[in-house]
């Protein structure tokens, strides 16, 4: 990936240097890309991931909840979850409080699957952001981080800071 920055686009005297819903488009589409290749055993890809990563978290501990948080429409999770029960990472447990719903928990190999997933992920987006340096690579997460909290005072189904300042932290093994 080439680390020079392109030649300055002006188009009717509109300069598009920087332009963030362009960088944004062309970064997401990468992304998807890169880390599909690392999520194909995961059912539904990236959105099984994102929705094991919050089980994991233990913000959410059931169906509607994730749904609601993930912004994935009610039916689809139940779908979702019943691919992820199949593939042992969770699993829907009565809840003690509320015998009319199921917890979603995720199992020991759902934990552990996670971890390694979510390093090789980490790689992949290292691999996309090469030519950044390690600090401008953090400084841009914690950017995208601290901004994605910040939306949720925005008119958004899913708000993905309500519950935890950081969104997208796991706990590393050993940490």
């Amino acid at each position: 990936m080439s680390s020079e920055t392109p030649a300055t686009p002006v188009a009717d005297g509109v300069d598009f240097t920087g332009d963030f819903g362009l960088s944004l488009l062309v970064l997401i589409r990468a992304y998807r890309t890169v880390v599909a290749s690392v999520l194909d055993d995961v059912p539904q890809g990236a959105r099984g991931y994102h929705t094991l990563a919050v089980v994991v978290r233990g913000d959410q501990h059931n169906q509607l909840a994730l749904a609601t948080y993930l912004g994935i429409d009610r039916t689809v999770m139940t779908y979702l979850i019943d691919d992820l029960v199949t593939a042992g990472l969770v699993e829907r447990q009565l809840n003690p409080a509320d015998r009319r719903q199921r917890k979603i928990v995720a199992t020991a190999r759902g934990i552990s699957t996670l971890q390694d997933l979510h390093r090789q992920v980490r790689e992949a987006e290292d691999r996309l952001l090469e030519a950044l340096d390690e600090n401008e690579r953090q400084t841009l997460r914690t950017l995208l981080s601290r901004t994605a909290c910040d939306v949720r005072d925005m008119d958004l189904t899913a708000a993905p800071c309500d519950v935890t300042p950081a969104p997208c932290d796991i706990v590393e093994p050993g940490s």
